[in-house]
């Protein structure tokens, strides 16, 4: 077993869920990556939209944030995201990452996974004791609560050190955690969304307006994480909206007021004043009806399969009087 000093490290692990919710539109895999210190066991996890590098960025500072602060250095499997999958050498892009909350990094050795076996056991018991849990009909929103309160009761675990009983709550709130930043590392997020009838799009647990007359129109949202605002874009590009950014999971509604007031007019501008129209209408059959009438009560066409069906009822009428009683059992054993 190997000693982990308080506040050392923190493993992290992307765990893949099978077959999640249609609704939340992932696709195969759900992606949920689970921090844990080592010294003290405490965890917590976050769904992911993404295994890109922004979503990756942005799951790790939400776990950091849900622990408390950061240990000083962070382990990590061998991801594409995060190194150089054939060398174990850290990126650029992430080693800019790693100097923002200034820690170190760890990459795991390949095939050894009780280096990493705090996390392991975390993977554990999301999968186990929450994801197979999970009905069709929850939100990512309502999931991501479902995990939290899961991570939240497993820290009291009770632990022994030195002869004392503790529990893995009172170990990791004597560890010496790192503050973090207060804004996280501003990577871009661009994730495709499709336009609702209402011209509202979903990002993060929030919706937001567009311009009316794209129901149903691919859009893309950009956001810088860190950033107060957001952009809503075409596939070419063009900026149709920006919006204030709410947090994540706040079930707020940000619409823009000329959004609202174009919004309104568009409804409007299809009312009429005409005059409704009359219910008692008599409207006598038209002469094309009138044909296909008489065409019918002309019977089958000759040779058709209706034609050569012969249903004879009387074998029909003979066979349920036989039926309707029940020969007794000697009967039954007579011979005829």
């Amino acid at each position: 077993m190997i000693a982990h000093p308080p506040g050392e490290e923190i493993q992290f692990d992307r765990l893949e869920l099978p077959d999640p919710p249609d609704g939340w539109g992932v696709g195969e895999h759900a992606h949920l990556l689970v921090g844990a210190l080592a010294h003290s066991g405490r965890w917590r996890a976050v769904l992911a939209e993404s295994e890109d590098f922004p979503h990756l960025v942005q799951a790790l500072d939400d776990v950091v944030r849900k622990l408390g602060g950061t240990a000083r250095r962070w382990r990590l499997d061998r991801m594409a995201t995060v190194c150089y999958p054939s060398t174990g050498q850290v990126t650029a892009a992430f080693a800019a990452v790693a100097k923002y909350y200034g820690v170190g990094v760890d990459i795991c050795p390949p095939r050894r996974g009780n280096r990493k076996g705090v996390v392991e056991k975390a993977n554990h018991s999301a999968a186990q004791r929450w994801w197979r849990t999970v009905p069709d009909g929850l939100t990512v929103v309502q999931a991501q609560s479902g995990v939290d309160k899961l991570s939240l009761r497993m820290d009291d675990r009770l632990r022994r050190i030195d002869g004392a009983v503790t529990t893995v709550g009172e170990l990791a709130s004597a560890e010496p955690l790192l503050d973090i930043p207060v804004k996280p590392f501003p990577a871009e997020l661009e994730v495709e969304r499709t336009v609702s009838p209402q011209s509202l799009v979903a990002f993060d647990g929030n919706l937001y307006s567009v311009p009316p007359g794209l129901p149903g129109v691919t859009v893309k949202i950009l956001h810088r994480l860190g950033d107060d605002e957001l952009r809503i874009v075409t596939t070419g590009r063009a900026v149709v909206a920006r919006h204030r950014w709410a947090p994540r999971g706040a079930g707020q509604t940000v619409r823009d007021d000329g959004h609202v007031i174009a919004l309104e007019r568009a409804v409007l501008s299809s009312f009429s004043d005409r005059a409704p129209c009359k219910t008692k209408v008599r409207k006598p059959p038209s002469a094309a009806a009138l044909a296909e009438a008489e065409r019918l009560r002309e019977g089958p066409a000759a040779g058709s399969s209706a034609e050569r069906v012969v249903i004879d009822l009387n074998h029909y009428a003979a066979v349920a009087d036989r039926l309707r009683s029940v020969p007794s059992s000697k009967q039954e054993e007579s011979p005829e």
